[in-house]
């Protein structure tokens, strides 16, 4: 049986469009996880993946992809469904935690080779963490 957690991260990210919020998903990054490793931070990583941000995003039962620009530099992203922690408005932090999935790895390191080694400049920061509170709910 499928996972809801695909069809939950597509209707989260739908409503913040629709409300003209900005959508970012927190991620568990591991071996199958391809992001820029110099953004990555405790073996994780917040990504924006509204449509400003994204390109040919693409959110199915498996895993999410789009291209996105870090430091100018264009980058396939590739991301498990199983590793999404979370999907929020940047704006009011409304959205949805979820439990990672048995497949994920706590891997610090897990960016792939293609980006190893870009280190963002010190004018642009990573996105922000995704706010910590009760107001999101972990679905089982």
């Amino acid at each position: 049986m499928v996972s809801t957690k695909p069809y939950l991260i597509r209707a989260i990210y739908e409503w913040c469009v629709d409300q003209g919020f900005t959508p970012y998903i927190a991620v568990q990054v591991d071996q199958h996880t391809r992001v820029p490793s110099g953004y990555v931070q405790e073996g994780q990583i917040v990504l924006n993946i509204g449509p400003e941000a994204t390109h040919q995003l693409k959110i199915d039962n498996e895993q999410v992809t789009f291209q996105a620009r870090f430091s100018g530099t264009a980058h396939q992203i590739v991301v498990p469904v199983g590793g999404v922690m979370a999907i929020y408005a940047r704006e009011n932090g409304q959205g949805m935690a979820f439990e990672l999935s048995g497949t994920q790895e706590n891997t610090p390191s897990g960016a792939t080779p293609d980006s190893a080694g870009t280190k963002p400049p010190d004018e642009s920061p990573p996105p922000p963490s995704p706010p910590r509170g009760s107001h999101l709910k972990v679905i089982k």
